[in-house]
């Protein structure tokens, strides 16, 4: 997300384009092509998230013109407040206060994409589109890691077992 820029958003086409990360290599942070191949993907511009980023567009002008010619145009869509690109610590450190803040159980950040996982799973998502949303290069990974399945979603299928298994005998 922190290497994301406007021109990875197409907003007539509904689409955001991921290609790149932030990275830290050696005390200094940089843009790097993502992973894997599989990692580079376009997905589905939902209006929610077009909304949001019409915002933070709005956001980083009025930045952009608090800051004048010592503006870095970075082309990044999440910056600070003086342009630069958000540091990942600093990310991490912002997301738990607004976990703080709003009562939200705190998980690591990386833990999120499980947490989107299981959400899709628990759609209904066919496995191979929730490979190609969370970016994996085999299908294996999205099955065994990021399809946690909670105490719930056990008792459903083990009830969905029961009527099959009561409907053959029959």
């Amino acid at each position: 997300m922190l290497g994301l820029r406007w021109d990875d958003i197409d907003f007539d086409g509904g689409t955001i384009h991921i290609r790149q990360q932030l990275q830290r290599v050696r005390g200094e942070l940089f843009l790097a092509p993502v992973k894997t191949q599989a990692g580079k993907r376009g997905l589905p511009l939902l209006d929610t998230a077009a909304q949001a980023l019409k915002l933070q567009a709005e956001r980083q002008a009025l930045y952009r013109i608090d800051m004048g010619s010592a503006w870095p145009e970075t082309g990044l869509v999440f910056t600070t407040r003086t342009g630069r690109p958000v540091e990942p610590r600093n990310f991490v450190r912002s997301f738990r206060r607004i976990c703080d803040d709003s009562k939200i159980r705190l998980i690591k950040v990386h833990h999120v994409r499980h947490t989107v996982g299981s959400l899709l799973k628990d759609l209904g998502v066919p496995a191979r589109d929730a490979q190609t949303i969370l970016g994996h290069t085999r299908i294996s990974t999205t099955l065994e890691i990021y399809t946690d399945t909670d105490e719930q979603a056990r008792r459903d299928a083990l009830t969905r077992l029961q009527v099959l298994l009561g409907e053959s005998q029959n």
